[in-house]
């Protein structure tokens, strides 16, 4: 992603356009964390309409909260699943959903009002405006894509679809890492000739870069995890029952489909590149701590801690058969792990930049 150019004299103003990103960065944040919580308490399906804009409101009376309750009885989640819940026990799925769905409006007016202000203002550089434009339909398509994810676990059976969580899952981090990139575009452009900062990490940004994409692999095969329930197989560790290979392994028919529909063989995928992960991000940071320097050997400082933070959540998670907390906490900690890796891989960018100028 190639740093935009801003225009001279626009600091000021870049600093409050990346502050507004990173505003919309925590609330991508937080509603991945709480998208996360909300599948994880099986409360995903209890809103079973989509009203853009009338949802806004949840129920506010006994006879909204009975329509409500209604609407989900007729359900295939209610029918097969949950039937005789009392209303309470709905009330609590349902504030899950809510706020997860509330949550990705107030994302939406945060990121339009402003933009559409500063475009007034004339404080966005024209670089910059298709970017912002692309975040804006990103952003679009992941309100219409999280529907059509829900849809999935409305007909027959009750539960979404893997790929259409995943997918769904995927969108919402390619969301936040442009974003992210952008904001941090703003706050640190190209170093200067003459920039006292040492430009030690060239050589090391396609490094870091193939490790981020590794992470984002990683997470993305958690998708699977989650959409099939495939931490509640094989809950041992470091070996999968009483073998390091399951004799179950692809087990899906046809074969080729074990990695997005068999339950042991996403766990083992998963397993594997967490490990791999694991590896390459702590040699990258034994790499970046003798070679990089300032930001750069701060934020492969951050990822060496989260990759380990990480490794102990997800076996804390699977030996106890999956915890919510536990669990949300693990979801919560690759996306400060996916953050590192991005900040690292900026900063040594960025360096690397200086450094090729400077030859």
């Amino acid at each position: 992603m190639p740093s935009p150019p801003l225009q001279i004299g626009s600091r000021r103003h870049a600093r409050i356009i990346a502050a507004w990103l990173l505003v919309g960065c925590a609330l991508v944040a937080a509603t991945l964390v709480v998208g996360g919580v909300t599948r994880l308490t099986g409360s995903g399906l209890s809103m079973v309409d989509w009203e853009p804009v009338s949802g806004v409101v949840p129920p506010m009376s006994a006879e909204g909260w009975e329509r409500e309750f209604a609407a989900y009885r007729d359900s295939p989640e209610y029918r097969l699943v949950n039937r005789g819940m009392s209303l309470a026990e709905f009330k609590r799925i349902f504030w899950f959903e809510y706020a997860h769905r509330l949550l990705g409006r107030v994302i939406g007016l945060v990121f339009i009002i402003p933009f559409a202000v500063f475009l007034l203002r004339r404080m966005i550089p024209r670089s910059l405006i298709p970017r912002l434009l692309l975040l804006l339909a990103l952003g679009g398509a992941q309100g219409l894509l999280g529907w059509w994810m829900v849809r999935s676990g409305l007909v027959d059976i009750p539960r979404v679809s893997p790929y259409r969580l995943t997918a769904h899952l995927a969108l919402a981090v390619l969301v936040y890492a442009l974003t992210l990139w952008t904001a941090l575009s703003l706050l640190r452009p190209p170093a200067e000739d003459g920039d006292p900062e040492p430009a030690r990490g060239a050589g090391l940004a396609r490094g870091s870069a193939i490790v981020l994409g590794l992470a984002a692999l990683t997470l993305l095969s958690g998708g699977f995890v989650a959409g099939l329930d495939a931490g509640l197989v094989y809950n041992t560790f470091p070996r999968m029952g009483v073998g390091w290979i399951p004799p179950d392994l692809l087990g899906a028919n046809p074969w080729w489909l074990s990695p997005f529909e068999d339950r042991t063989t996403v766990q083992f995928n998963h397993r594997m590149l967490a490990m791999l992960l694991l590896g390459s991000v702590t040699a990258l940071w034994w790499v970046c701590a003798r070679r990089a320097s300032g930001a750069a050997r701060t934020w492969a400082h951050a990822g060496f801690a989260a990759v380990w933070v990480q490794a102990a959540l997800g076996v804390a998670t699977l030996l106890l058969f999956v915890p919510i907390p536990l669990a949300a906490l693990h979801q919560a900690n690759a996306l400060v792990l996916v953050t590192a890796l991005l900040g690292l891989t900026f900063e040594l960018h960025r360096l690397e930049g200086c450094g090729g100028r400077r030859g």
